[in-house]
């Protein structure tokens, strides 16, 4: 990203057949999403993420007896307009891993994810794909610092920081972003690389590197670009400023995460910016049921503020592309809860306020499209006027002659 007046998405982690959408928000369509200056654009026309995550689809997807339970969030999802949703495209070492070793893949869990993506595809929606994790869970950076300790490249492995910097373990995960992106889809037969389904590539989930203050070390875009120049792609970020703007370290939670906000996002190949955050952690902003004093109340209130930041933003054509809350869940998943959740069938007024944003959003980009419709018509109207006049000239100049 050259400059942060690129396309900036906040991704808002608050922990807790095509058909008619409830609210006239129309699928989102088949072209791929790009950048034009501060806005997401789809097929010409500027485009608002309003979303969610919901990391758990490949991994309920690779048991076709649970698919049942993706289709219907993404349906839920639609019914109350929504167009984005955010999950992994990872699952390394340990119990159900799509990567169980180096470059070797469980196709049932591969072809969980193959589902997702062709589900999204058939209710329209747009898929943001994190390659890797920088936690535990999953595997994270840990297990592949680990492979590589197995395989006796441990000369210079201290810490699971050298995710970033160590030759072999680059290498494997050059090796699983390379995979994902060939990966040709069992149920549509489209590469990864080549489908607009997909919006964006993520490179880490909430990247750290606590070893480096400098955020320097965490730079690792230009690979993707190299095979697919079709998506977008983003860090992944929470949203920390770093070195490069000192004056605002001041707002950042009291930990060293090794990130810099603003220059990570200035990185060749890097699209668009994501801040994560929650309100009941450091200074982060969020409100879960498992906390003293929640009520459905509350986090509406939550859910109200940062959607009115986003749309005041949208509205007056600034840089705020779009939300997703953390996490939607659908029913029967209550293994799956972690406090932040939302059931759109059980959360009433939670629902109508998502499904309210939606639709302000699209009203946005209605009326985006028509000012942009009516300066293409003037700038049409003048050329075809000055064409007239360029020929009526030239008629007078030969009745003269």
């Amino acid at each position: 990203m050259r400059n942060l007046g690129l396309a900036f998405l906040f991704t808002i982690l608050l922990h807790q057949c095509f058909f008619r959408p409830h609210g006239g928000v129309e699928a989102t369509g088949a072209g791929f999403i790009q950048t034009r200056g501060p806005h997401f654009v789809l097929n010409g026309d500027l485009f608002y993420a309003n979303g969610f995550n919901a990391y758990w689809l490949m991994y309920v997807a690779a048991d076709p007896t649970q698919r049942s339970k993706v289709s219907a969030a993404f349906r839920e999802a639609r019914s109350h307009d929504l167009t984005v949703a955010r999950t992994w495209a990872f699952s390394d070492g340990g119990y159900r891993a799509l990567q169980y070793a180096p470059g070797a893949y469980n196709q049932d869990m591969f072809q969980g994810l193959d589902f997702v993506v062709a589900e999204a595809r058939r209710y329209g929606m747009k898929l943001i794909l994190s390659f890797a994790n920088n936690y535990d869970s999953f595997g994270g950076k840990k297990q592949y610092v680990n492979w590589a300790r197995a395989q006796g490249g441990g000369g210079g492995l201290a810490s699971d920081d050298d995710f970033f910097t160590h030759p072999l373990v680059r290498t494997y995960y050059k090796n699983h972003i390379r995979t994902v992106l060939n990966r040709q889809n069992t149920f549509t037969g489209i590469r990864y690389k080549d489908d607009p389904t997909i919006m964006a590539w993520e490179l880490m989930n909430e990247p750290r590197c606590t070893s480096d203050s400098s955020g320097r070390t965490i730079q690792m875009a230009w690979f993707v670009k190299s095979i697919d120049r079709n998506h977008l792609l983003e860090a992944g970020l929470e949203g920390f400023y770093g070195p490069s703007t000192p004056q605002r370290m001041n707002v950042n939670p009291p930990v060293q995460v090794g990130t810099d906000f603003v220059a990570n996002n200035r990185v060749s190949g890097i699209d668009f910016a994501t801040v994560h955050s929650y309100p009941d952690q450091c200074a982060e902003f969020g409100k879960s049921w498992k906390d003293a004093g929640f009520s459905a109340y509350r986090r509406d209130q939550l859910f109200n503020a940062v959607y009115y930041k986003i749309y005041a933003s949208a509205k007056r054509g600034g840089a705020a592309a779009g939300g997703l809350f953390w996490q939607l869940l659908t029913e029967g998943m209550d293994s799956f809860r972690d406090g932040y959740e939302v059931v759109l069938g059980q959360s009433s007024s939670t629902g109508d306020l998502i499904a309210r944003q939606s639709h302000k959003l699209y009203q946005v980009r209605k009326i985006f499209g028509r000012m942009r419709n009516q300066e293409r018509w003037r700038k049409a109207r003048a050329a075809r006027k000055g064409q007239w006049q360029s020929g009526s000239r030239n008629g007078r100049k030969g009745v003269g002659n």
